[in-house]
């Protein structure tokens, strides 16, 4: 009887191991992607260009203090994704991906519905995965491009075209 109970012992002792040592160490990874609204349409389309080169960063706010800290930055690469290691535990901070700038002429400008994305950075939650995915975030082209009216007429097929 002891032995079994030893031998239960050190098997939970080994097997809790990697979560304890994940949970004081790893970093979470933060993925995404910055685009260029091409259309100015206030979401992704088949026109969309993805920007390389495009700088952002990851801001927590503490909720009681209200002090904002920059936990990771970034560059994105080819096809506007990105990936941001941040370490700690953000507990119940409210952290947001942010954009900072674009090299893509003509779309400079955040789209102020997509210039954020709400990231999660707490073991605390449930979530075993370190990896974590932020929506997308877009910059607003300063003139649509031509035939976004009809790609407009496209994506509101279901909609009243002319309300708009």
């Amino acid at each position: 009887m002891a032995r079994s109970s030893v031998s239960l012992i050190v098997v939970l002792c080994v097997s809790l191991l990697p979560l304890v040592a994940m949970a004081v160490g790893t970093p979470f990874h933060i993925e995404g992607s910055v685009y260029c609204d091409t259309c100015r349409f206030g979401f992704e389309t088949i026109a969309t260009k993805y920007i390389s080169g495009a700088k952002m960063r990851i801001v927590c706010k503490d909720r009681v203090t209200l002090k904002s800290e920059v936990v990771g930055q970034a560059v994105t690469g080819r096809r506007g994704r990105y990936r941001v290691a941040v370490t700690g535990d953000r507990q119940d901070q409210q952290c947001l991906a942010e954009l900072v700038e674009s090299p893509m002429p003509g779309c400079h400008v955040a789209d102020p519905g997509r210039s954020t994305a709400t990231v999660i950075l707490t073991r605390s939650n449930g979530a075993a995965s370190t990896r974590h995915f932020a929506n997308a975030m877009g910059f607003l082209r300063d003139q649509p491009l031509r035939g976004c009216a009809g790609l407009r007429k496209l994506y509101l097929a279901d909609g009243d075209v002319r309300a708009i």
